[in-house]
């Protein structure tokens, strides 16, 4: 089943604008105890609504079966750098919001709970919501407390009941994972108090288009978001932008600060100058998909011909970074198994488990110490500067190898 009209404006203008072949769910690692189980995979398809701009997978998939199918290996607090952004976040967000000391502050998309935790300890009233129990029992054992359950009207007015308004609702890299962000963001505007602020943050898509980086489209992201789209879809439920700004966050991450309109509230200047840069660069225009993907797919041609010649010399490649947005490019590049040898990742909850449809074992970096001869293929390249300065130090000899850019 596909989706016949935009997410953001409900119109029916959508365009096909990238097609990257058939994937599974790249949030899911499979545990060995279930690697006989056949993969779920869908086309992996983006449509560009060509009255707001909005972006969005065209291939419908159940939440259900992205999120609660599998234990949810993704953490909040997985590495350093995302510890360090979150730690940053909880520091300047309430700050720039004008959210006061005790104030209820919901975050959807909880996860583990390590933000949430977070602004607990500077005195405010927090609550998780999470659609995975798995990652429900992690936020607990961190004294956060976790509505399991998608974000809806529904499980906004549970919280309306039981525990009030909130000053402030958080949706990170979670606002573009939802089926119905309309209803997202209604619900969201409905639990606001009176000059509430509800703040999302994930990858900025012009970012994504400029540096013709498309690992970071998968089934769980639905939608993807340019200033101009994100205006779209809040102005149709009474919201306006108070804040746009651009971190360096998964590569280069869009946060936008909204509240509930009123004769007060004034949009911030800088959201007409990104809209402005988004239509020059041609975010809006068809061809511009058309070239960026014969380009990638020529890009694709060359870098197998590199990747098989290595594997012809019997030299091992290890992928670095079992990430959501790797998983994309391993099924993309068809790099599965019998090519790379393993992927790696400091995550306790993905080591011992395998890459989803691709199989590719998952273990420590260490593993690189047993080789004289290895190929590292960063596949977290938004972080690659830190991750060869830790491989380095376990293996000196270590090859590196980069996707296409």
């Amino acid at each position: 089943m596909f989706r016949k009209k935009c997410l953001a404006c409900n119109s029916n203008e959508l365009k096909e604008i990238i097609d990257l072949g058939s994937h599974p769910f790249a949030d899911t690692f499979i545990p060995q105890s279930r690697a006989h189980e056949p993969d779920m995979i869908y086309p992996l398809v983006c449509d560009l609504c060509l009255h707001c701009g909005h972006v969005q997978t065209r291939y419908k998939t159940d939440p259900n079966d992205r999120y609660a199918q599998h234990d949810y290996s993704y953490t909040s607090s997985n590495s350093n750098f995302s510890r360090t952004h979150w730690d940053e976040f909880a520091k300047e967000v309430p700050a720039k919001a004008e959210v006061k000391e005790k104030s209820f502050i919901v975050e959807i998309g909880s996860n583990d709970g390590y933000l949430s935790a977070n602004l607990a300890k500077s005195g405010y009233k927090t609550l998780g919501v999470d659609p995975s129990p798995y990652m429900a029992i992690l936020a607990k054992e961190r004294n956060v407390p976790t509505v399991t359950s998608l974000f809806d009207i529904k499980t906004a007015d549970k919280i309306l009941q039981e525990h009030g308004k909130a000053d402030l609702i958080i949706a990170n890299n979670v606002f573009n994972h939802s089926e119905e962000p309309l209803e997202f963001a209604k619900a969201a505007s409905k639990l606001l108090a009176k000059n509430g602020k509800f703040v999302f943050e994930q990858p900025y898509w012009l970012i994504s288009l400029e540096s013709k980086k498309f690992d970071q489209i998968y089934h769980e992201h639905v939608s993807y978001f340019t200033v101009k789209s994100a205006k779209a879809l809040l102005e149709n439920v009474g919201m306006i932008i108070k804040s746009a700004e651009i971190d360096n966050y998964h590569g280069g991450s869009l946060r936008i600060i909204a509240q509930n309109k009123s004769d007060l509230t004034k949009e911030s200047p800088k959201v007409e100058k990104l809209i402005q840069k988004e239509k020059s660069f041609g975010a809006f225009e068809v061809s511009t998909y058309k070239k960026a993907m014969d380009e990638f797919n020529r890009k694709k041609n060359d870098f197998m011909i590199q990747i098989y010649k290595i594997k012809r010399q019997g030299i091992p490649i290890i992928g670095v970074g079992a990430a959501a947005k790797a998983n994309t490019s391993l099924n993309y590049y068809n790099l599965d198994h019998s090519l790379i040898d393993y992927v790696t990742d400091a995550s306790p909850h993905k080591q011992g488990k395998l890459t989803p449809a691709t199989r590719i074992p998952i273990v420590g970096d260490d593993v690189f110490a047993k080789y004289d001869e290895v190929y590292a293929l960063i596949l977290s390249w938004n972080i690659s500067g830190i991750l060869k300065e830790i491989l380095l130090k376990i293996n000196p000899k270590i090859k590196f190898l980069n996707l296409p850019e």
